[in-house]
């Protein structure tokens, strides 16, 4: 035991693939009654957030730096040195918390509406917390690449298998998508092993040592090799935030998965694109950064403009609010990149604040698509009189969502665009305008979503007897509603944490762009 406890980062990653082992048994060996798989599956991933909690409270916001640091060698044959190499900092801590909450609030998400298949759907469940928790702390660009492609396999399975009609279409699309981002990412990473093996001698995955040998010039890249080996990160995570106009395969794999996968996907599996681009592209790469960030700003704020215009026409809710990530996570995006210290940490808020407020909100989806088959906007109105509890946390949830001060959107939003009119990139302040106007965008669609489903009086008469939500709804729907309030009550609590990860990304790419290495011009406007 006190060895697990010495290792409380191995701990958190694997307890999910201890319940999914034991699931596995269960199943084959003991019985099939689907209530003890689903009570299995809970208590494992229950344990798991619980187990993440020792992490924040002993994570020292004053230190630069991994914190929790676990390191032990691999693989050392055929060329290759390869070790176990785990850690945490501010860039990590919180999106560690935020995917075992979600992955407690999915397990309940399940209890019903997964009737068929049960053990093996939180086999699946419990197999990707452990990938997406693997991705979040690895500091061995190997071990990074391996859980990277864990998490694929349960993803798929989860929307090839119990998805929508068009299920295995979806499924497909995603891991066509994903997997031809993995490849551009391996190629730049054994590029990045042998180059810095040729210029230090020390060939090695390790993700600290090769960024901090590229910041220090012990490893020199050619402005040429530089740009490819950027863009062949930044095209894989780029594909998985998804970025305009990479982001295709997004709706379709979240009308189409279960309530679950939708939850998961919104919560953090994107985030996985976007804490790429921080952890290699920032940090790594700071010339290659300035020469692109302007493109990828203009993209950015495109997804904002375009995911909240098409979102506003959709008549399906689920796909609603499928195109508003697009829309969000431009956000994120323009704010990893504008190159100031509020747009940065407005956009990791923006990232923890997206996981919890979008995935309440396809919960709430999927529960009036559990009472109803159906998540048409035209079938609905007025369901206020009969679902007022429900209707209060969806209103809660989407003034989160929409940015009203107080709640946890307004916080990321604004650190970005102050940090973005703040910038010294070019058109910084076209760029600021424009992400304002997806604020607004975003007001009128979730009002307008609002108002149809839930106010005036009820039209349909199927609705008429529509029960409100039960006690393990509340249980699933009440953390997230508490955080987008604590999310937005107290920030600086979880801004200080981000500190010291922030000015350590910073500093290279800033410099820079103040210096005018990049084509485009400086403070263009």
């Amino acid at each position: 035991m006190d060895v697990l406890l010495d290792h409380p980062l191995t701990l958190v990653v694997f307890l999910p693939t201890v319940g999914a082992a034991l699931l596995l048994l269960y199943s084959l060996w003991s019985g099939k009654d689907d209530d003890v798989v689903r009570f299995i599956a809970f208590v494992f991933s229950l344990l798991t957030f619980i187990m993440s909690l020792p992490l924040v409270v002993g994570f020292n916001p004053r230190l630069s730096g991994m914190q929790f640091t676990e390191r032990v060698p691999w693989i050392n044959s055929f060329g290759l040195n390869v070790e176990y190499h785990l850690g945490l900092d501010g860039l990590s801590l919180w999106l560690v918390v935020l995917t075992t909450v979600l992955t407690v609030v999915s397990v309940l998400a399940s209890w019903q509406s997964i009737q068929r298949h049960v053990s093996e759907f939180f086999i699946f469940l419990l197999l990707l917390e452990t990938g997406i928790l693997g991705v979040f702390v690895a500091l061995d660009m190997f071990l990074f690449y391996l859980f990277w492609e864990v998490m694929l396999v349960p993803m798929y399975f989860l929307i090839g298998v119990w998805g929508g009609e068009q299920r295995i279409y979806a499924a497909i699309k995603f891991i066509i998508y994903t997997m031809a981002g993995s490849v551009l990412m391996l190629v730049a990473m054994l590029a990045l092993y042998y180059l810095n093996g040729q210029a230090t001698g020390q060939y090695t995955f390790d993700l600290v040592q090769i960024t901090k040998n590229l910041q220090q010039g012990v490893l020199t890249l050619d402005p040429q090799v530089q740009m490819w080996l950027f863009l062949g990160f930044a095209i894989a995570f780029m594909i998985k935030v998804p970025l305009f106009p990479l982001h295709t395969w997004l709706p379709d794999a979240h009308v189409e998965a279960p309530t679950a996968g939708s939850i998961m996907l919104a919560g953090v599996l994107l985030k996985m694109g976007t804490y790429g681009l921080l952890r290699f592209n920032l940090p790594m790469f700071p010339q290659a950064t300035a020469e692109w960030t302007t493109p990828i700003c203009i993209l950015a704020v495109i997804g904002i403009i375009y995911g909240a215009l098409v979102a506003m026409v959709q008549p399906d809710m689920k796909k609603l609010v499928a195109y508003s990530s697009v829309s969000h996570m431009g956000f994120v995006v323009l704010g990893t990149f504008a190159q100031t210290e509020q747009a940065l940490h407005g956009a990791i808020f923006q990232m923890l604040s997206h996981g919890v407020a979008t995935g309440a909100l396809f919960l709430l989806v999927g529960i009036i698509y559990d009472r109803r088959h159906t998540r048409l906007i035209a079938d609905f109105g007025g369901i206020a009189n009969v679902m007022p509890v429900y209707t209060g946390m969806f209103g809660i949830i989407m003034l989160a969502s929409v940015g009203l001060p107080m709640l946890s959107g307004f916080v990321g939003e604004f650190l970005v665009l102050v940090g973005t009119y703040t910038s010294k990139i070019a058109y910084a302040r076209w760029f600021t305008v424009l992400a304002a106007l997806g604020v607004i965008l975003s007001a009128v669609y979730l009002l307008w979503l609002f108002q149809r489903v839930f106010m005036g009086e009820i039209t349909n008469p199927e609705n008429a007897a529509l029960a409100d939500v039960n006690a393990r709804e509340k249980m699933a729907m009440m953390p997230l509603v508490v955080l987008v309030i604590v999310l937005g009550v107290v920030p600086n609590w979880f801004l200080r944490k981000m500190d010291p990860a922030v000015r350590a990304v910073m500093p290279a790419a800033v410099t820079a762009v103040e210096s005018g290495h990049a084509q485009w011009t400086v403070g263009g406007e």
